[in-house]
C-alpha cells in the first residue's frame, strides 16, 4: 500500500514505570456485587506478555509489560498521543540501560503507554527507569484509500499486518475476532481515540460464547463492526474499526479487555480476514 510515511514526524517522547495506584483500602465492587481487591493497572507486570491470554486472569485491567508515564501533566498527553503501536522503546536508565522493546498499547483513563521487553530485561528493570520512545505513526495515511484513517500505528507494524488489497477497493485486515458495536463499553464518549482506547464488555455469558471472547489475547487484533473512530467512537452502520488488545478483562460494570484503536472507515471498506495468528506477538516475532 503507498502512503505518506515519508512526511511522518519521528520524535522523541520521553516516560517512566508507574506505580500502581489503590484508593481506600483498594475494594472494588464489580458488575456481580462483589467486591474485589486485586493487581491492577502500573507497575511491572513479570507474567503476562502480548501473546499470552487476557481473560480469566485474577486481576483487572492488568497491563502486559511495563506500564510507563510521563509526570508533567501536559507532556503526558502529547506521550499517550504521540506513541504508537508498534514504536520502538529503549531503557535508558539502570541495569537494563541500552534493552530495546516495542509500544504495545495506550490505555485511556490511567494514561498509560505499555511497553513490551523480554523476561530477562524485566528482571533487571525498577520502578524507577526511564523510556525514550521513538514516537512514529500519527499523521501516516493510506493514500489510495482516503476514507480509511489510520492512527496509533507504527508504518512497520502496518507493513506487517498482512493487509490484503481487494480488487472492489476494500481492504482484507486479518484479525482473531470480530466484535459487534453492542458490546462496546467503557471509552464511549471520549472526543479522540488517538490516545487512549475504549473496552469491550464481556459479563454476558452468551456473548462471550457467540463471539469466542473467553480465548481473546494481548496484542489480539480485532474488528469492530458499526463503530466509527474519527473523532472518538460513535455508532454508524456499516462503519467498520480495527483495534488491538492493551489490557486484560475487567469486573467493573461496562467494561472489559481494552481496545487501541488502529484504523477506522466511515464505509465498509474494511473487511475481516479471521486468522489465528492476528497477534501482534506474532507480527513481531516477539520473545519473552
Amino acid at each position: 500500500m503507498r502512503t505518506n510515511v515519508q512526511q511522518c514526524v519521528m520524535q522523541s517522547i520521553l516516560g517512566k514505570v508507574d506505580h500502581p495506584k489503590m484508593r481506600g483500602d483498594g475494594n472494588w465492587v464489580g458488575f456481580d456485587g462483589k467486591g474485589r481487591i486485586l493487581p491492577g493497572t502500573g507497575a511491572i507486570t513479570y507474567n503476562f506478555f502480548i501473546g499470552d491470554r487476557c481473560m480469566g486472569i485474577a486481576g483487572d485491567h492488568v497491563e502486559p509489560g511495563v506500564s510507563t508515564r510521563n509526570m508533567e501533566a501536559a507532556e503526558n498527553t502529547a506521550y499517550n498521543t504521540l506513541a504508537c503501536v508498534g514504536n520502538r522503546a529503549t531503557v535508558i536508565s539502570g541495569d537494563a540501560k541500552g534493552a530495546v522493546g516495542i509500544v504495545t498499547g495506550i490505555h485511556g483513563g490511567i494514561d498509560h503507554v505499555m511497553l513490551a521487553f523480554d523476561q530477562a530485561t524485566l528482571e533487571l528493570l525498577t520502578g524507577n527507569d526511564q523510556f525514550q520512545i521513538r514516537a512514529f505513526g500519527q499523521g501516516l495515511e493510506l493514500l489510495d484509500y482516503p476514507e480509511i484513517t489510520v492512527m496509533n500505528t507504527d508504518p512497520q507494524l502496518l507493513e506487517k499486518m498482512n493487509i490484503v488489497e481487494n480488487p472492489d477497493g476494500t481492504l482484507g485486515v486479518p484479525v482473531t475476532h470480530v466484535i459487534p458495536a453492542a458490546l462496546m463499553g467503557s471509552g464511549l464518549g471520549s472526543t479522540t481515540m488517538k490516545s487512549g482506547d475504549y473496552d469491550i464488555m464481556t459479563h454476558d455469558p452468551d456473548a462471550l460464547k457467540e463471539y469466542q471472547l473467553d480465548t481473546l489475547r494481548f496484542g489480539d487484533l480485532v474488528l469492530i463492526q458499526d463503530h466509527v473512530n474519527l473523532n472518538g467512537p460513535d455508532y454508524l452502520k456499516g462503519a467498520v474499526t480495527v483495534g488491538i488488545i492493551v489490557h486484560s478483562d475487567s469486573f467493573t460494570s461496562g467494561h472489559g479487555p481494552g481496545v487501541t484503536v488502529l484504523m477506522t472507515s466511515r464505509k465498509p471498506l474494511i473487511r475481516p480476514i479471521l486468522d489465528a495468528h492476528a497477534n501482534l506477538a506474532e507480527l513481531v516475532d516477539f520473545k519473552k
